[in-house]
């Protein structure tokens, strides 16, 4: 089970991850059903409802969320009263079950389905068990809900799916008896890139196709508060005659803000704002790319390190960041835990050694990242939940 599901790419890299997973499991040969709501940012999916949908060879069912006239502020929690009926007539023919999120209504309801058929589910928060992260984003609504409801679903799991050992480190600082870890990363389908400028947006072809010399620093996601731009666009300064190119959707209304900072900063002419990417532009920006930064305040994992490792770049990323200890284990990128302008002025100053960090990247995805291995890890986790 999990909130939200393909098509619905608002919602950033957690359900990526989550559809990988699943069609690896479906090519080992399990059987794989998704139950997730129609939600779609601040709409809805254009799927058929409560009957099975093959996306990509996985057996997926849409449900509808409550509209808005019935849940006011409550929408949010995506409450779908048929899911939580599908679940509880259907759980007890599942091994497994497998729930993605916390804090949002589908995940105990899931959970409270399982307990009653007696079978096992794992837990994957998706980096949200983090005490930093609570305190300083609707810190009152998610503890008075885990208090409710997710304090029984993180306590009864079988075990607490992890991506790193940064997300483990973080959720044990809870006050709560948690279930046994189990740390299996995400995985990464690569983008591959013909080359072609004619299948580019005119946005898109005007990066990659600037002008000789003119390096440009990518940062690929969600618009949020904790994914540190407000970092990033400052530090931009101390990077002489280097581009940055911000791609994702604005889900939470920052956009003005950030425009705002960059110009305060000086920086402004430097910034390129593109929206939401996909598909050949997308593809484009990380292999033209000099180095893509993440310099997040909280990241369980960091798909977005893989997909620029997969296209052959190197990365820049924060402490904070889950696979940061692999980035400097690997020899793919930077650690910036100081002054993140200096640190990117000086990666752009060794252009073979950008290129070479980019290599390490690429074998590291191909040796350690294939959802084949991925899924064969996790698999081993449901037989070990599931042998009870």
């Amino acid at each position: 089970m999990v909130p939200t599901y393909l098509p619905a790419w608002r919602h950033g890299g957690p359900i990526l991850a989550v559809h990988g997973l699943c069609k690896a499991l479906v090519a080992r040969g399990h059987e794989v059903t998704v139950f997730t709501t129609d939600i779609h940012g601040d709409g809805t999916l254009q799927v058929p409802l409560a009957r099975p949908v093959d996306v990509d060879g996985v057996e997926v069912r849409y449900f509808p969320v409550l509209p808005p006239r019935r849940l006011r502020r409550l929408r949010h929690l995506y409450i779908a009263p048929g899911l939580a009926a599908a679940a509880r007539a259907e759980a007890a023919r599942f091994d497994a079950v497998h729930l993605h999120s916390v804090f949002l209504w589908p995940t105990s309801a899931a959970a409270r389905a399982a307990e009653r058929a007696g079978v096992p589910y794992l837990l994957s928060p998706r980096g949200m068990l983090v005490p930093d992260l609570i305190r300083a984003h609707g810190r009152r609504r998610k503890l008075a809900w885990m208090l409710l409801a997710e304090r029984r679903t993180i306590e009864r799991a079988a075990a607490l799916h992890v991506t790193s050992a940064l997300e483990a480190r973080e959720a044990a600082r809870l006050d709560l008896p948690l279930p046994p870890f189990e740390v299996v990363p995400n995985g990464i389908d690569p983008a591959p890139w013909a080359g072609d400028p004619a299948a580019l947006s005119a946005a898109v072809r005007a990066v990659v196709e600037g002008g000789e010399g003119t390096p440009f620093l990518l940062f690929l996601g969600r618009l949020s508060w904790k994914k540190g731009l407000d970092r990033l666009i400052p530090a931009l300064a101390r990077v002489p005659g280097a581009l940055l190119v911000v791609a994702g959707n604005d889900e939470e209304g920052i956009l003005p803000g950030l425009e705002r900072l960059a110009r305060d900063s000086g920086v402004a002419a430097r910034v390129r704002f593109l929206g939401p990417v996909h598909g050949a532009d997308k593809a484009a920006l990380l292999h033209r790319t000099a180095a893509l930064v993440l310099p997040s305040r909280s990241e369980n994992f960091g798909n977005v390190v893989l997909e620029a490792w997969a296209a052959g770049r190197p990365v820049a990323v924060t402490p904070e960041v889950g696979l940061a200890a692999m980035v400097r284990e690997d020899g793919a990128g930077i650690v910036a835990d100081g002054d993140l302008g200096a640190a990117l002025r000086d990666l752009l100053a060794d252009p073979a050694g950008l290129d070479e960090m980019g290599r390490r990247g690429a074998a590291t995805v191909r040796e350690r990242f294939g959802w084949t291995a991925v899924a064969e890890e996790m698999e081993a986790v449901y037989e070990r939940i599931a042998a009870p």
